[in-house]
C-alpha cells in the first residue's frame, strides 16, 4: 500500500514512523524551503540535505514522482518538494493523509484518493475528507473521528511540565534569521537562542532546546522560531514526540480501517456516547 503525506514536518514524520514500520510505502511532500522547528526529527531535512534519518529509519529526497515512487517500494521514505501535492496524479496513492497542520484546509479533496485522512483542525470528516484525527493534547489525543470535526485551535500550545506558551519562542523582528545555539543545548531564562535583524530571540524558560529554525530563513516577527523543552532531556531531542507517535496511531488505525491493508474494509462501528469524553 502506497500513502502519501502532504507534510514532513515533526507530526507528519511521528505519522511516516508508524505507517513506515507497518510496513506500508511512503511518500511525503514539504516546501522547496521548509520552516519545520523540531528538525532533527524532520524528515522535511532530506529537501534540505538530501537525506534525513530518525529513529533508523532514512528519508530521501525525490526529483520527481516516479523517483519517489521507487525509492519507496526499495524500503525508504521518499520525500518530495510539492507543497501542491501536484504529485498525487501520477502516484495515485491508495491513501492520501493532510498532515501538513495549517489549522485549516489548504486545498484537500475527499476525492484525492480511495483513502483521505486530515490531521487537526480545519477538516470534517465526510465532508473533505474519510476521517480526521485529533491534534489536541488530552484524553482525546491520536483518537479517530469518522464524522464532525476535531477540537478546534486554541491558539495555545499544549501544556508541557506545566508550560504551555512559554515554551515557544517567536522571531523578535522581520528578517533573516541567525542561530545562536544548537538543537540539543541546556538553556537558561534570558539566554540568546538567535537573532534577528539585530534583535534577540530570548530563551523565556529553563529547558533543552528541542527546535530551533534553521539558518538564514527569513522569517516574520513573531513567527514561530524555536521550541524549549522543559523537562530538560537531550534525548528528547532526537525522537518523535508521544504527540507525534499518538497521532501516528490514530492515522494508521484510520487507514487500515478503511481499507483492506488487513482483511476487508469495513465502515466503523457507531461509538457510544461516552466515546471522546
Amino acid at each position: 500500500m502506497l500513502v502519501l503525506i502532504r507534510g514532513a514536518g515533526d507530526l507528519a514524520t511521528g505519522i511516516a514512523l508508524r505507517l513506515f514500520r507497518s510496513h506500508l510505502r511512503v511518500v511525503m511532500t514539504d516546501l522547496p524551503q521548509p520552516t519545520s522547528i523540531r528538525r532533527t526529527v524532520c524528515f522535511s531535512e532530506a529537501i534540505r540535505h538530501g537525506s534525513a534519518t530518525v529513529e533508523g529509519v532514512e528519508a530521501v529526497l525525490a526529483k520527481d514522482a516516479a523517483e519517489a515512487k521507487t525509492l519507496a517500494e526499495s524500503g525508504r521514505v521518499a520525500v518530495l518538494a510539492d507543497p501542491q501535492a501536484d504529485c498525487v496524479r501520477e502516484l495515485k496513492p491508495d491513501a492520501l493523509v493532510d498532515a501538513i497542520l495549517a489549522k485549516k484546509n489548504l486545498g484537500t479533496r475527499i476525492t484525492d484518493a480511495p483513502v483521505v485522512v486530515a490531521v487537526g483542525p480545519g477538516f470534517t470528516a465526510g465532508a473533505d475528507c474519510h476521517a480526521a484525527v485529533e491534534t489536541m493534547r488530552g484524553h482525546t489525543l491520536g483518537r479517530v473521528l469518522y464524522e464532525g470535526s476535531p477540537l478546534p485551535n486554541t491558539g495555545v500550545p499544549g501544556v508541557i511540565a506545566g508550560y504551555a506558551a512559554e515554551r515557544v519562542l517567536r522571531a523578535p523582528a522581520a528578517g533573516v534569521f541567525e542561530p545562536k545555539l544548537e538543537i540539543g543545548a541546556q538553556v537558561k531564562k534570558g539566554d540568546v537562542a538567535a537573532v534577528v535583524d539585530g534583535k534577540p530571540m530570548l530563551c523565556s524558560i529553563d529547558g533543552c532546546l528541542r527546535g530551533l529554525m534553521q539558518e538564514g530563513a527569513v522569517v516574520f516577527e513573531g513567527m514561530k522560531c524555536g521550541d524549549v523543552d522543559p523537562r530538560g532531556i537531550p534525548d528528547n531531542c532526537t525522537t518523535a514526540s508521544d504527540k507525534a507517535i499518538a497521532v501516528g496511531g490514530g492515522v494508521l488505525e484510520a487507514v487500515l480501517m478503511l481499507t483492506s491493508a488487513v482483511g476487508t474494509a469495513r465502515k466503523p462501528e457507531k461509538r457510544g456516547e461516552d466515546y471522546g469524553k
